[in-house]
């Protein structure tokens, strides 16, 4: 198994995840090969959410054979996957190969950088638009946003999509690289999600970045200042 316990989040430990994510922080990664990294990253995720939090189910299969007895996965077909954009765009790319049957929503939500971050480390934050599709109580949902840096945005995120259809049997919350006051945050004020990242980084700086992080991930894939 290739998914950690660490008590505030859930670590992807794969080891292509691993390769993936470091070839993303180098800072000299350009636009092509960085947002084709996240894509790549994207679907490692997508396959360990399935190996990790989905179940199996025995199926009668006729090969041109003989009559045996092979193994599927239940509820592909039941996945819902939020993309927060623009960040996690081809982040979800990579998502949609492993579930490529998903319902899939938007959340355009982005912190006020000229406001700041306040004493209790958080950003306001604008959610400009929303799109949900149908959510029922049994779907797999996937939260998709590449950095979780102070939560912020993720729980302006998360309170849409729990309006939508509280109460969900499965709810993660993925990241690539999570930051500890994030986590502590978000699992804070939504226990029924489950976080899921490849990283858990060292601090938040000034600015409410993530250190070391990989820098601005929209702005680094869609070639943005």
């Amino acid at each position: 198994m290739t998914i950690e316990d660490r008590d505030d989040a859930y670590l992807i430990t794969h080891a292509l995840a691993k390769d993936t994510l470091s070839r993303l922080r180098d800072v000299e990664t350009e636009q092509v090969a960085f947002r084709k990294g996240l894509v790549k990253l994207g679907r490692i995720c997508g396959y360990e959410i399935i190996d990790g939090a989905m179940d199996t189910e025995y199926v009668p299969v006729t090969t041109p054979l003989a009559e045996t007895t092979g193994e599927r996965v239940k509820g592909l077909d039941d996945v819902v996957i939020i993309n927060v954009l623009r960040a996690a765009t081809p982040f979800v790319e990579g998502l949609l190969k492993a579930f490529p049957r998903a319902k899939q929503g938007v959340i355009s939500a982005g912190r006020d950088e000229e406001a700041g971050m306040n004493e209790a480390g958080e950003f306001p934050i604008t959610i400009d638009y929303v799109k949900l599709p149908e959510i029922t109580e049994t779907d797999t949902v996937i939260v998709a946003d590449p950095m979780l840096a102070t939560g912020s945005t993720m729980c302006a995120v998360l309170e849409h999509v729990l309006d939508e259809a509280p109460g969900y049997e499965n709810l993660f919350v993925l990241s690539a690289v999570s930051a500890p006051a994030g986590l502590l945050r978000v699992g804070g004020e939504f226990s029924e999600a489950d976080l899921l990242t490849v990283a858990i980084d060292d601090h938040l700086n000034d600015d409410g970045f993530i250190v070391p992080g990989l820098g601005d991930a929209g702005d680094r894939a869609f070639r943005t200042a």
